[in-house]
């Protein structure tokens, strides 16, 4: 990668990772220029957004004519639609992109910035796990660096900095359990929307607060794991750990065990990704909290109990067996959490639906682009069409 400044563009400006990439841009203005935004629908923000940064392209997803017509008016020259992101993730005078749109969005624009070289920070979760074999394929004949945001992975990358990769025994993925893992069956059955935004570490888009809740997350970042650092699943554990501090481990064959510390803030990891090799001083920048042991006091850790949380079961299962089914359970998931966020389905259902569309599915082995995304709209319509025949339907 180029040496500072490095020229930023980031897909997804308008979500959490965004915002907060954008954080960082402000707190180093000397180490990083924002060349490009894209985002999805939310217009008034990306518009603010660009008279700040002056960024030299703006696209918008614009999802519905409205959308597209708000983001003409207030967005001189606003590209649109995925042609779009694809000209942003592409164009000649970026450095990184910063992969952090959400869900299937993601994954055209992921591809095409790899294919032009460019270094990816991706925050993406949907884009590894249904195309994990065609994106690391593809970086690695491209040359490019794919450094993960998401605070697990980039806890395991800091930790095998420096390591040999045929020494790793196993990853550690740590998860704080959500606003449910000592819930009765009962309390689960009663969850509100509200309750299950509530996340008691993290502060999240709702989709991913969601999956959090249901521990889909995790479930998705064992996929993703598998990808990022080529490690059999077998050798991928996931174990509870409530204060989010201790971010994920690798222990190594002699037994030795490394971890990441901090407090919990995406900023961290973010940041990591957009300076690597180089760690930027945050001293009174307001980013990052300083962590004091004596504070913290006491740390604490559990099995995952796979039978509370049948959401990460379905992940785990999807995994081993491939081809499709990760796509498959993606767009079921996405419709599950649109269901369940719209009032529609109970908590318990979004499992039941998910578990219900896997069932149904037939799985294409070493799946193409064009696969995956059938794959995905197929999840989407059958959720869509067998949601009302669940029990646990409000």
């Amino acid at each position: 990668m180029s040496s500072f400044p490095r020229r930023i563009a980031l897909l997804g400006s308008t979500g959490s990772i965004g915002q907060q990439t954008l954080d960082i841009a402000r707190c180093f203005p000397e180490h990083f220029q924002v060349v490009a935004l894209a985002a999805r629908s939310n217009v008034e923000l990306l518009a603010q957004q660009a008279r700040e940064f002056h960024p030299a392209f703006v696209a918008c997803f614009a999802d519905t004519p409205d959308v597209e017509r708000a983001a003409r008016a207030a967005l001189p020259g606003v590209l649109i639609g995925e042609q779009g992101l694809l000209a942003v993730a592409t164009h000649s005078d970026v450095d990184i992109v910063v992969a952090a749109t959400s869900g299937l969005m993601g994954l055209r624009p992921t591809l095409a910035a790899i294919h032009a070289g460019k270094t990816i920070a991706l925050a993406n979760k949907e884009t590894l796990v249904m195309a994990g074999h065609l994106v690391m394929q593809a970086a690695r004949e491209q040359g490019v660096s794919i450094l993960p945001v998401d605070s697990e992975h980039s806890a395991i990358w800091q930790c095998l900095r420096g390591e040999n990769a045929g020494e790793v025994r196993r990853l550690i993925l740590t998860a704080s359990g959500g606003p449910f893992r000592r819930a009765t069956s009962q309390e689960v059955r009663a969850v509100t929307i509200e309750q299950a935004l509530a996340h008691p570490t993290w502060r999240m888009g709702p989709k991913i607060t969601i999956d959090s809740a249901t521990l889909m997350n995790k479930g998705l970042e064992v996929i993703e794991a598998h990808w990022l650092f080529d490690v059999s699943y077998e050798q991928i554990e996931v174990v509870v750990h409530p204060e989010s501090i201790i971010h994920s481990m690798v222990e190594f064959v002699d037994g030795s065990i490394k971890m990441q510390a901090s407090l919990p803030s995406m900023h961290l990891p973010i940041q990591d990704a957009l300076s690597y090799p180089t760690r930027l001083n945050t001293a009174g920048m307001g980013l990052v909290r300083e962590l004091r042991w004596p504070d913290v006091a006491r740390l604490n850790f559990e099995n995952l109990d796979i039978e509370r949380f049948p959401c990460f079961k379905l992940a785990r299962q999807a995994a081993q067996y491939g081809g499709t089914y990760p796509s498959a359970l993606v767009g079921a998931d996405e419709e599950a959490v649109a269901l369940f966020l719209a009032g529609q389905l109970s908590f318990p259902g979004i499992a039941e639906l998910i578990e219900a569309v896997l069932e149904r599915h037939q799985s294409i082995a070493q799946p193409d682009i064009p696969a995956i995304l059938e794959s995905t709209a197929w999840a989407r319509t059958t959720a869509r069409a067998l949601y009302s025949t669940l029990t646990s339907v409000t």
